[in-house]
């Protein structure tokens, strides 16, 4: 490398590794950090999830497990749908019903 330090490198200070003091890297560098810090996270997070799929798979209750696993995302599924499909009453029709039920009363 040249003798300029880059933001990534890491220095022995009094306490251990340390980053270097007062060097920020530009937004480039930091976007760079940032989108490989997702991608280590997300290829550590995949290797999880294949090993506990590698796991289930030696089961030897493997069909009820994804017969149990299928009725639990059909649940969710309609749990999500009912939560971001449903249609909260119109306002004015929630108004116009409350003058209407007022009125109704005032007419008793």
């Amino acid at each position: 490398m040249s003798g300029r330090p880059v933001p990534w490198e890491w220095a022995w200070g009094a306490t251990g590794m340390t980053r270097d003091a007062g060097r920020r890297g530009g937004v480039d560098e930091q976007a760079v950090l940032l989108v490989a810090g997702l991608a280590d996270l997300a290829v550590s997070t995949l290797g999880s999830a294949v090993g506990t799929v590698r796991q289930l798979l030696r089961r030897a209750d493997a069909a009820e497990l994804a017969a149990e696993a299928e009725q639990d995302l059909r649940a969710r599924g309609r749990l999500a749908l009912d939560r971001y499909t449903a249609v909260p009453p119109a306002h004015l029709e929630v108004l116009a019903r409350h003058a209407r039920s007022r009125q109704a009363a005032d007419d008793v």
